[in-house]
């Protein structure tokens, strides 16, 4: 220990140390997907933040550390962003810079079992905060959120349902702060194993008395999936996409969905297209959900809209996309940032916004909620099309630049969370992988199309009926972590000026009598 106490002394190596020690949680995600590294992965960083000499110092060690679980879940940038990766990653790495100070506050030295205890609640309450801060679509939107790293791990997903991604996130924070205590301070173990089988209560509890989707009814979804194309272009892709989408003809499916950007070119401003979509939805009798990113003919700028479209041609169901993705759809404060585009990929243009979330009549009596790439991260927005009466979420997506990377992969499991949170199946359909649907327990259908597929698929997607209690009551574990650190803070400050109000005053000087003009005492009365 010694040892590691002297290398560590370095101010570089201490946060070469930091950045790594902030990097490990990122294995618990795809494309390594070892989920259960997720309730440990935080403890060498915690044991690094509690050993900070001062509380600045720790304040240092937060932020190398958010830099390194920002650069590394988002690596796969770097080809694109180039330097600017590494800009992003250490402007969100500060959210953590607080949270080291408040490990250290709790646990550095020998902490008592009353500081470990409250840093089984406060600590996991930071960690949200943060999730919550960055989960803004200005700061780079959800991505990474440490919940969502159990995407396949059916105790986890039950606890999505009542408490979306955050209460994930909050138990294994809580998790982590315990075997860190029980691996760094040793002595103070009785409530970090308490809180090791409160969290184990907390899940069994969920496990048994949650409830469960009822499955009333099931409907048949097609995805189509064009893959790479040779030579690219929009006019090769959409051939391409036709053809598979024929080959749906005869399979009785409700509704067939193409990726983002399917289609290049306004419908609007091209009939041509319009009218080929047309004879592709009468040729397998059910409606088609394509995807357009092009400049509107009706208003200015370029949008990404999901557009259904039936054998008559154009049913008037759109859906603008809301929220963009920073620098690849439209780049933040361009005045002052517009120079990212010379050092990488970003938008040359911005795109335009919608305005509002939209529920479709996709034929058959099926009603469904699209969302387009990014938003699938967005727990809030299939939440809201839940409660709206979607009976199936859908997300758009292209991961065509990150095609090598462990982007599409991380990108599909995130409509696992978003189908156990709402108790509603969701359909992630892409251009070039990876395509993936869940029912309505976040439970895997079928399997997945990977980013050497280049076909069409049809899934029969059960469909439930309730409302689970992360609909119902939205995000509370946010609202709890935030009632915590309130409490939290409040504290702090009555300790701090306590001392202040229990110092006794000062004792007033004693009053020398007056004297004569002569020196000696002055008598009363004289």
């Amino acid at each position: 220990m010694k040892t590691i106490s002297h290398w560590l002394a370095s101010p570089w190596r201490r946060s070469t140390a930091a950045t790594l020690a902030g990097a490990l949680p990122v294995l618990a995600f795809p494309e390594p997907s070892l989920w259960w590294f997720a309730y440990v992965a935080l403890v060498p960083w915690i044991a690094l933040l509690r050993s900070a000499p001062t509380g600045k110092r720790a304040l240092y060690d937060g932020w190398w550390g958010g830099f390194g679980f920002m650069l590394a879940m988002h690596h796969w940038l770097l080809p694109n962003l180039h330097v600017f990766t590494f800009v992003l990653a250490a402007l969100l790495g500060a959210l953590w810079a607080p949270w080291g100070w408040l490990v250290r506050r709790f646990l550095a030295g020998r902490p008592s079992a009353g500081r470990v205890a409250a840093a089984l609640v406060v600590l996991p309450s930071g960690w949200l905060l943060i999730e919550l801060v960055r989960s803004w679509q200005g700061l780079g939107g959800p991505w990474g959120v440490l919940g969502s790293s159990q995407w396949e791990v059916e105790p986890a997903l039950r606890l999505a349902s009542v408490g979306g991604v955050w209460l994930i996130s909050f138990l294994a924070v809580a998790v982590n702060v315990a075997a860190a205590v029980l691996v760094t301070v040793r002595r103070v173990w009785v409530p970090a194993v308490a809180g090791l089988l409160v969290t184990a209560v907390v899940t069994s509890a969920v496990w048994v008395w949650s409830p469960r989707p009822h499955v009333d009814d099931r409907v048949r979804i097609a995805v189509v999936q064009p893959g790479v194309i040779p030579g690219g272009g929009a006019d090769r892709r959409f051939d391409r996409e036709e053809q598979l989408t024929r080959e749906l003809a005869g399979q009785d499916v409700d509704l067939v969905v193409w990726g983002e950007s399917s289609v290049g070119y306004d419908l609007d401003d091209r009939p041509d297209f319009a009218r080929r979509l047309a004879a592709l939805a009468r040729e397998t009798g059910a409606n088609i959900l394509v995807n357009v990113d092009a400049r509107r003919s009706d208003k200015p700028g370029i949008y990404k809209s999901s557009i259904l479209v039936g054998p008559d041609g154009l049913t008037g169901e759109r859906y603008d996309k809301m929220r963009l993705v920073p620098f690849g759809e439209y780049i933040p404060a361009r005045s002052l940032l517009g120079w990212a585009t010379s050092v990488g990929e970003a938008a040359a243009e911005d795109r335009r916004r919608g305005t509002r979330q939209v529920v479709m009549d996709a034929g058959h009596g099926l009603r469904v909620g699209p969302m387009v790439c990014f938003e699938s991260a967005f727990s809030d927005m299939s939440r809201n099309l839940a409660d709206d009466g979607a009976e199936v979420l859908i997300a758009q997506s292209a991961t065509s630049t990150f095609q090598q990377s462990w982007a599409p992969e991380q990108h599909a499991s995130l409509a696992a969370l978003r189908a156990a949170e709402t108790g509603r199946p969701m359909v992630h359909a892409t251009l070039t992988g990876v395509s993936a649907v869940y029912g309505p327990s976040g439970q895997r259908i079928g399997s997945w199309l990977g980013t050497s597929a280049s076909t069409s698929a049809v899934y029969e997607v059960p469909l439930s009926a309730g409302v689970t209690p992360y609909v119902r009551f939205g995000e509370w574990p946010v609202q709890a972590a935030l009632l915590i650190m309130a409490v939290w803070g409040v504290g702090e400050g009555i300790r701090t000026l306590r001392p202040r109000l229990r110092r006794p005053a000062a004792p007033e000087p004693p009053v020398r009598p007056a004297r004569t003009a002569h020196g000696s005492p002055a008598r009363p009365g004289r």
